[in-house]
């Protein structure tokens, strides 16, 4: 869940122009609002799109949502259960509508998109339906909704990429930031409902992209993570008739880790098939750009990759990360993994086993497969697998992850890391937490140095669990 901090600094900029910052005064404004974000990343980068598009239009900001005037929900449509979650949130809304009359509820982001005006006669609650390409027009509905009209706006674009718009920074530490460069999916995955809900691929301007980056280090960020469904296919090209300006995902990444040695730069999600090995000596040459791939697989059977349309094999898979593993040795390979697709087998269920022996991931998202309406996979194939096999292969899946999880993260014990640190712990505020190149959380006592947020520390491993380094400043 995410919140708006009022009275934050933040950065106005258009493109070709300089930053200004400037103070958001919450005694300013008349009418407050409160956004919570569900799902990916893009999610969360998209909530400080839409923050920063109803603060240009006078609306203030408010971490209490019983302040609320208007209520945001951005949402995923990825699994059935993200959508339960959303809807089971709408319901205790409606206290918060009958306490205060006239407060406004809207729907953003993919579910939005995927369910439409639909929408508004499923949940009597929602009084606005925005989809994520449709962002510009929420002052107008706004206005629509605070009359008395249900608003929808839920077109899709080849061109939006919000790239002349300034997020403000929600909820942030300070330190580590999302910055989009490019929006939608052209792959259509069997399975999934993303080219749908977010549209066609395109690129944002890099210039922005750059100018974004420079200005979250001048402003004391350092971290940067580059946002796309698909950020492998990052390519922009400000004179199409002249190749002399392209910029692909390798440039792209090169041009930001040149802001500074101190800024830190990582990347998601990246597609097997397009990260190519410009990118992986591109990663080699800055030792500021972060090793750590997000390294999708979904499954370890060819039979299975090819009903997804994942447009790759096993065998062409294990090769990759094996490339991977030589270009950098040291590099952290993190995977998305579905159990009970369409007509898996034991067969099929014990190859994903097997590859995830083979890649030693050093942690996946797993999940067992929901259908979802609209998909090829929905379309054209059944849902065969039972729910208790689809849990048991799921779970089975899960204690190979934290085998392996717990086995990389003892290789670190005696190693000194560089890391990065976010801020105190949650644990204790004798320690500090962060984060070393491989994206790996690190926990060490402050022992009363003078470091501070944001600082950059050698850290030597003394001890770990399956999710977690312990050392000390060295």
């Amino acid at each position: 869940m995410l919140d708006l901090v009022a009275n934050k600094v933040h950065n106005e900029k258009r493109q070709g122009e300089s930053y200004a910052p400037f103070v958001v005064d919450p005694n300013v404004y008349t009418r407050n609002f409160y956004i919570e974000s569900y799902g990916c990343q893009m999610n969360f980068s998209d909530s400080e799109v839409v923050a920063s598009i109803l603060n240009k239009e006078g609306f203030g900001a408010t971490r209490n949502i019983e302040e609320a005037d208007l209520i945001f929900i951005n949402t995923c449509s990825i699994r059935e259960k993200a959508e339960q979650t959303v809807r089971k949130r709408l319901t205790e809304f409606k206290k918060l509508k009958t306490n205060k009359p006239g407060t406004l509820v809207g729907v953003l982001g993919c579910m939005a998109e995927r369910l439409k005006s639909k929408f508004l006669e499923e949940e009597k609650l929602v009084d606005i339906v925005v989809g994520p390409d449709a962002y510009r027009s929420l002052p107008q509905l706004v206005s629509e909704a605070t009359e008395g009209h249900k608003s929808v706006n839920v077109l899709l674009s080849r061109e939006e990429t919000y790239a002349d718009i300034a997020p403000i920074r929600l909820n942030t530490n300070g330190v580590t930031a999302f910055v989009s460069i490019m929006r939608g999916c052209n792959n259509m995955c069997s399975f999934c409902v993303v080219p749908f809900t977010r549209g066609r691929e395109r690129s944002r301007d890099a210039d922005s992209i750059l100018n974004e980056c420079r200005d979250l280090f001048e402003n004391g960020y350092r971290e940067v993570t580059l946002l796309g469904q698909n950020v492998d296919s990052y390519y922009y090209n400000a004179e199409s008739n002249s190749m002399d300006h392209a910029v692909t995902f390798a440039k792209l990444l090169e041009k930001v880790a040149q802001i500074s040695p101190l800024l830190r730069v990582r990347f998601s999600t990246s597609h097997p098939k397009d990260i190519k090995k410009d990118v992986l000596h591109t990663m080699a040459a800055y030792e500021n750009i972060c090793k750590c791939i997000h390294l999708p697989v979904q499954s370890g059977s060819t039979r299975i990759l090819q009903l997804m349309n994942r447009t790759y094999t096993r065998e062409w898979y294990l090769k990759k990360v094996d490339e991977i593993r030589t270009i950098l040795p040291d590099c952290s390979i993190t995977a998305d993994i579905i159990t009970g697709f369409c007509t898996e087998t034991e067969e099929d269920h014990r190859e994903t086993i097997s590859v995830m022996d083979h890649s030693q991931y050093d942690l996946s998202y797993m999940f067992f497969y929901s259908e979802r309406p609209g998909t090829l996979a929905q379309r054209r194939y059944e849902d065969d697998v039972p729910l208790d096999v689809k849990k048991r292969r799921l779970q089975e899946v899960i204690e190979k992850q934290n085998q392996l999880s717990l086995t990389n993260y003892k290789k670190d014990i005696g190693k000194t890391c560089k890391v990065l640190i976010d801020g105190e712990s949650k644990r204790s505020a004798e320690d500090w937490v962060g984060r070393n190149s491989q994206n790996k959380v690190v926990i060490f006592p402050k022992n009363y140095r003078n470091n501070q947020k944001g600082d950059y520390v050698d850290v030597l491993i003394k001890d770990c669990t399956q999710a977690t380094l312990f050392g000390e400043i060295v």
